[in-house]
């Protein structure tokens, strides 16, 4: 990663810089673990790649984290600032609650990559990843 003279403070970030960040984030981890698992054609990316960063599959991701009792105070903090951040619009294929939890489990992740915890971060992925693949829990279809 490049050097930069001065830190990002994401606690100062508003939740949406923070959403930004994590979907670039989030974006990366998922490309590597399809091309991990040996899914090459573009098409077959694409389509594998939505189940995981789609607002649907985010949402029921963050819930299945909070279920669990997976995140920390200060955690759950960046999700409910992520979750009452107001977009300004939201995509067609998603409603407005649907969309604001996917921005609140990608806050999550932009915060967690933006203040250096790279372990956290990594564990959290993981578990994104098991819920996804039904290896705990499941992404329920519409």
């Amino acid at each position: 990663m490049l050097h930069y003279e001065t830190n990002i403070d994401e606690k100062q970030l508003n939740s949406l810089a923070l959403a930004y960040m994590g979907d670039a984030v989030l974006e990366v981890y998922v490309r590597r673990h399809l091309l991990q698992k040996g899914t090459v054609k573009p098409h077959r990316l694409h389509v594998e790649a939505t189940k995981y960063v789609s607002a649907k599959a985010q949402s029921q991701i963050l819930f299945s984290f909070m279920d669990e009792g997976l995140l920390s105070e200060e955690e759950m903090a960046v999700v409910k600032r992520g979750r009452n951040a107001k977009s300004g619009s939201v995509p067609k294929n998603t409603d407005v609650v649907t969309y604001r939890h996917s921005t609140a489990f990608e806050a999550l992740i932009g915060s967690l990559y933006l203040s250096g915890a790279t372990e956290r971060l990594e564990e959290l992925v993981e578990n994104a990843f098991e819920f996804v693949e039904g290896r705990k829990g499941r992404v329920k279809d519409e």
